[in-house]
């Protein structure tokens, strides 16, 4: 079974993240590396590489489903945040762990991030398993990020948001980057956020239908 996923680990890197312009070495260097059906539950482990988002928690009362990203915009977004060997990494919404631990291959340190306390002992304990030693799991609301290890290298937002919080745009350090997909469906795009000389700027980049996270929604304004 091992070596079956490690043959549709290698489809997946070369029929969907390549034909989608997903180039950067070491990000597929890292991609080869982990085991995604790892980050799966167990019953829906057959279907880890599949080129859609994934569900990895069924909705609740009160919680949203969530999923990992399907692997060819996740491999789009983190080339796109640029992620160096020395970078501090924030992780937001990040499930299962699937994405901290790509990105935990790339970069300096990473701090994963996830409003959903379940979830985030799943992540602890499957990143522990895979000695991804340079990443730490915090618990807490998504849209305010996680302040105290700020500022940030590379903030990476797992999931489509209505709007990316001031909140979280104030954690960016200097030179930083941070990279979200803004919209609703066919209709959304992936975002850069750079921040240079203390100034912030952004800019599209490409369509980007993927599952939304929780806490980003815009305040619904009055109705009279």
């Amino acid at each position: 079974m091992n070596a079956d996923f490690s043959v549709q680990r290698a489809k997946m890197i070369e029929g969907q993240l390549r034909t989608r312009d997903v180039t950067n070495v070491p990000l597929l260097e890292a991609v080869r590396e982990i085991p995604r059906e790892a980050f799966v539950p167990s019953r829906r482990r057959s279907l880890a590489y599949i080129d859609e988002d994934l569900e990895v928690s069924a909705a609740t009362e009160g919680q949203p489903a969530r999923y990992l990203m399907e692997p060819a915009q996740f491999g789009r977004l983190v080339q796109l945040a640029g992620v160096k060997p020395s970078d501090l990494v924030l992780d937001v919404g990040c499930a299962t762990g699937y994405s901290t631990a790509v990105i935990s291959r790339i970069a300096s340190f990473v701090v994963a991030l996830e409003c959903d306390p379940a979830l985030a002992e799943i992540a602890a304990s499957t990143l522990a398993d895979l000695d991804c030693v340079n990443v730490t799991v915090v618990t807490g609301p998504l849209e305010k990020g996680h302040p105290s290890e700020a500022p940030y290298d590379v903030i990476f937002i797992g999931g489509a948001v209505e709007t990316v919080p001031e909140a979280i745009l104030d954690q960016l350090g200097e030179g930083g980057r941070l990279v979200a997909v803004v919209g609703h469906g066919n209709a959304a795009r992936a975002h850069l956020f750079v921040k240079e000389d203390g100034v912030l700027s952004s800019r599209e980049e490409f369509n980007a239908a993927v599952k939304p996270l929780p806490g980003f929604e815009l305040e619904k304004g009055f109705v009279f």
